[in-house]
């Protein structure tokens, strides 16, 4: 098959391109900066092609002669991310129906009972696009995602490395369900394989804890006393920035992230684990956590461990302990 994927220089897209030329799909890689595709592993075993999802002539080319796309692309920051990602989707969807495009794969967020962050709110209209569309497209909504370079991952290494006590806002009391990259990757290549289903679903791991629970179980994996501190008055914008600031990470990712950390996260069915991996057990909390620790930079690599970090990872990824 054929495969376009969109975003393939983000995380799950760069750990995602290397296990599809394995599985003998011909890929293509589009992206706004093709110099950029250079500092991947699998840069040399893949196509590229020009693409910027806010120009409609772009997509309309990047299309063309595919079978399948898998669309990675969000948009994090400020602004009018809600206009552009809305315009985006719609792009992509027209010009995927008139090249004769046979799916897409779309990789979302779980989302929370009750109203809706701006960023959760755009991903749920972006979804409904796709769904909506004259092309089938199969829409896979994610829990955290455990692995080094993830985002979420690293503000919870990052925070948990620099600070010698774990402060908890009295409102993070939402319960998570997070599943690691490896299988999220294995569950989009499920999605290109398998019939092409028009439908969404709830992607998480086997455990369900509170993101409390999650934050000890990380230092404890990890070799780290943090003792947990209940923090009265800490406004979310606040810890927001706080958390940018401790971490590195780009502030308009965190404050989305943190903003989730009031709500339960959880899989509402499990329908992803019968139609798109029967009979595969995903990867415990642990272990997905301990190889993500491992230290390994071979994920963007044929054959090497999508939990692990990868040279081509952003500056704010990875352990800052150093070694004694």
């Amino acid at each position: 098959m054929r495969v376009l994927v969109a975003g393939a220089t983000g995380y799950i897209g760069s750990r995602l391109v290397p296990v599809l030329v394995a599985a003998g799909h011909d890929v293509v890689v589009g992206s706004r900066d093709l110099a950029a595709v250079d500092r991947f592993a699998w840069a040399d075993d893949v196509e590229r092609r020009h693409l910027d999802v806010e120009d409609t002539v772009s997509v309309h080319l990047a299309v063309r002669g595919v079978d399948a796309v898998v669309y990675l692309v969000h948009s994090m920051g400020a602004g009018e991310f809600v206009r552009r990602d809305r315009e985006a989707a719609e792009y992509v969807v027209d010009s995927c129906a008139r090249a004769g495009v046979e799916r897409i794969v779309y990789l979302s967020g779980l989302f929370p009972d009750g109203e809706l962050s701006d960023h959760l709110r755009s991903r749920h209209e972006v979804e409904q696009i796709l769904l909506d569309g004259a092309v089938p497209a199969t829409v896979l909504r994610a829990s955290m995602v455990l692995g080094a370079g993830s985002m979420s991952f690293e503000v919870m290494r990052r925070t948990t490395e620099r600070l010698p006590v774990t402060a908890l806002p009295t409102w993070m009391s939402g319960r998570i369900q997070p599943i690691a990259a490896e299988d999220v990757v294995r569950l989009l290549v499920a999605a290109l394989d398998g019939p092409a289903r028009n439908r969404s679903y709830d992607v998480g791991g086997d455990e369900v804890l509170a993101y409390a629970d999650l934050l000890a179980r990380f230092a404890s994996l990890a070799g780290l006393e943090r003792p947990q501190v209940p923090v009265l008055l800490a406004p979310v914008a606040l810890v927001g920035e706080a958390v940018a600031l401790i971490t590195g990470i780009p502030r308009s990712t965190v404050r989305a992230l943190v903003h989730s950390l009031s709500h339960d996260m959880l899989v509402r069915d499990d329908d992803a684990r019968r139609d798109l991996a029967p009979g595969v057990p995903y990867l415990s909390l642990d272990e997905a956590v301990l190889r993500a620790l491992a230290g390994g930079a071979d994920a963007t690599s044929a054959g090497g461990d999508l939990q692990g970090g990868a040279d081509s990872d952003p500056d704010w990824a990875g352990s800052t302990r150093t070694s004694a």
